[in-house]
């Protein structure tokens, strides 16, 4: 998402250009001027509306308004219908610079823009853009004339708190895209739709996979039966690998005492996302943010040897850290989560050959799960702790990593944590978004803080580095991914059920009955439907709910001692002996295919191709 001051401009302008990335640029231009063609619009329809800021954004434009009254749909369309009007008229947009005074003066009735004006620094140079009637309080640039906008298309409407903060006015916003061609327009939308269709909070619902309570509290996921199944399933895999790459799993505390987080430096420099405490014994007690504090005890526990390290603890821990009510989303932004933390202590020159390991792993879990991937280097942020050359050595281990893997990369300036700089993994989906995946980050800090050594050949204490490691993230976000990645259709080895048995009549429900126990033995998942439903209500009832296999058995069935097995993706295999049909699903399972079989691989890497444009 492209980065905008409070003055709704394109903050990333300039860079743009300096990069030669003229598209990117060029994009950002017309949308910013689409927003101005919205206001206009807007303001011919509510002359007293109060603008606040009309930013471009990835893919598209918003504007945000104080009006009268609540937006309808119904106003979308007459807001895009008047757009289109003026956007013919070839309304030029006309710069104009003006003093603080002035601008003062002319939008003196609007709070919202005297805020903005009152918070520029005092040599800034202040300019309007006026198109029509509509004038604003913008830096630019902006397209030479309406009549240069691209084709767009008004999305959504939200409300949004002015400058983010829940305490101030609640203002309504209006989201747009805009292209410069039709075909990408038409093809950015049908994007838009299948991701509407692949939502995890409607699959959620329809397939019974989680819910959020305001009685339990928002931003905290109860996982149902199903959706457990898939978490309970991607854990094990995970702690399997974890262990087969020389980890030992442990657990901490869901609070701890001030005074770890005191030492830690989370209270001075993550204070704002943490809860308020709880006195205990007249002392304060915190839910836990982060889980490395915990293991940073364990590993002081007892004095380590050069011989002992690296040790690799891994968690996988549950922290609540504060986020504002209108950010929560879902799966995907939540209070309370469990993150697969991981924490490596090592001596200083193992750090290059544990970073490797970890981005072995990392990769490892992306084939599995079926990502594309990309890969960053966030480097020290502003609010940080630590020294230059501490940070300089971290961030030079990391460069040395990924390039030792001929994993290409790209730089995130600023983004690293207070503690460190980190590798940030992010996997691609079938639509071509990233979502958070392994972070690798590496801490001198921490160990500083907490006296963390072990005793060398020389007999004498050294300072252990630290990695701080997520392989999937929280498991809450990972499974909300998964359900959009796949549309609500888990490969076999992820399905809550991975087959429905349909008996047409009740007359087949013994035999239902005995392939049900030898799926059960055979350690697949499986449901009887014995439903008075009409064979044609059950099988559509299986798809609906994703299910890969659906094993019909009528009367023929049980006489030839068959199933007649359907996949989800409409083939029919026709009638098979119950005990292949056992060793084909558990071939599957096993394997941990993405596919139920090559039409469906098919299929599916042609989908994805299309939908990733």
């Amino acid at each position: 998402m492209a980065a905008t001051d409070a003055r709704g401009e394109i903050a990333e302008m300039d860079i743009a250009v300096e990069a030669g990335d003229a598209r990117t640029y060029e994009l950002a231009r017309m949308r910013h001027s689409a927003a101005h063609l919205m206001a206009e619009a807007v303001q011919e329809m509510f002359p007293d509306a109060r603008f606040g800021i009309g930013p471009a954004i990835a893919d598209g434009f918003y504007y945000d308004f104080d009006l009268p009254r609540p937006l309808t749909p119904d106003d979308l369309a007459e807001i895009e219908q008047r757009m289109h009007a003026n956007q013919g008229k070839a309304e030029p947009f006309t710069r104009a610079v003006v003093s603080r005074d002035e601008a003062l003066k002319i939008f003196g009735e609007n709070p919202y823009k005297v805020e903005l004006i009152e918070a520029l620094p005092e040599d800034e140079i202040i300019t309007t853009y006026q198109q029509g009637h509509f004038l604003d309080l913008c830096r630019g640039p902006h397209v030479p004339a309406t009549s240069e906008i691209g084709p767009f298309k008004l999305l959504s409407i939200a409300g949004a708190y002015w400058r983010g903060d829940e305490n101030r006015p609640m203002l309504q916003r209006i989201y747009g895209t805009a292209w410069p061609t039709q075909e990408e327009l038409d093809a950015h939308l049908q994007r838009l739709e299948e991701a509407q269709r692949r939502d995890h909070r409607r699959l959620g619902r329809e397939l019974d996979l989680f819910s959020v309570s305001e009685e339990i509290g928002s931003g905290l996921i109860l996982w149902h039966p199903k959706g457990a199944m898939i978490r309970y399933l991607v854990e094990q895999f995970e702690q399997k690998e974890q262990l087969a790459r020389g980890y030992d799993l442990v657990y901490t505390p869901h609070i701890a005492s001030e005074k770890i987080y005191q030492i830690s430096g989370h209270l001075e420099t993550y204070g704002e996302n943490m809860y308020s405490p709880m006195s205990i014994d007249e002392v304060d007690y915190y839910v836990k943010p982060m889980n490395c504090p915990g293991h940073i005890m364990i590993y002081k526990s007892r004095v380590h040897s050069y011989r002992d390290l690296p040790i690799r603890l891994a968690e996988l821990g549950t922290v609540y850290r504060y986020e504002r009510s209108g950010t929560l989303h879902g799966m995907l932004r939540v209070r309370g989560f469990t993150q697969d933390d991981s924490h490596i202590f090592c001596t200083p020159e193992q750090v290059v050959d544990e970073v490797r390991g970890v981005l072995d792993l990392a990769i490892h879990m992306a084939d599995v799960f079926g990502y594309q991937f990309r890969a960053y280097l966030a480097t020290r942020p502003e609010k940080s702790i630590g020294a230059e050359d501490v940070w300089r050595r971290a961030t030079d281990d990391r460069k040395r990593a990924m390039e030792s893997r001929g994993l290409p990369y790209e730089i995130d300036e600023g983004g690293g944590a207070f503690y460190g700089p980190k590798i940030d993994i992010k996997w691609v989906d079938a639509l071509g978004r990233e979502w958070t995946g392994p972070t690798i980050q590496v801490d001198f800090n921490l160990p500083e803080r907490f006296d963390v050594t072990y005793i060398g050949e020389d007999g004498e204490r050294h300072r252990a580095a630290m990695i701080h490691r997520t392989l999937l993230g929280s498991m809450e976000r990972f499974v909300g991914g998964l359900i959009e990645h796949y549309a609500g259709a888990f490969p076999v080895w992820l399905a809550p059920v991975q087959a429905k048995i349909i008996p047409i009549t009740n007359d087949q429900i013994p035999f239902a009955r005995e392939i049900e126990h030898k799926l059960i033995d055979a350690e697949l998942r499986v449901e009887v439907d014995d439903s008075r439903d009409r064979m044609q209500a059950k099988i559509r009832n299986a798809q609906l709910q994703k299910i890969p296999y659906m094993l019909v058995i009528g009367k023929r069935e049980v006489e030839a001692g068959t199933v007649a097995v359907r996949l989800r993706n409409g083939r029919d295999l026709g009638a098979l002996p119950v005990d292949d049909v056992v060793e084909m699903i558990r071939k599957r399972d096993a394997t941990r295919s993405l596919y139920l079989d090559e039409v469906d691989e098919h299929e599916a890497v042609a989908s994805r191709a299309e939908l990733a444009g």
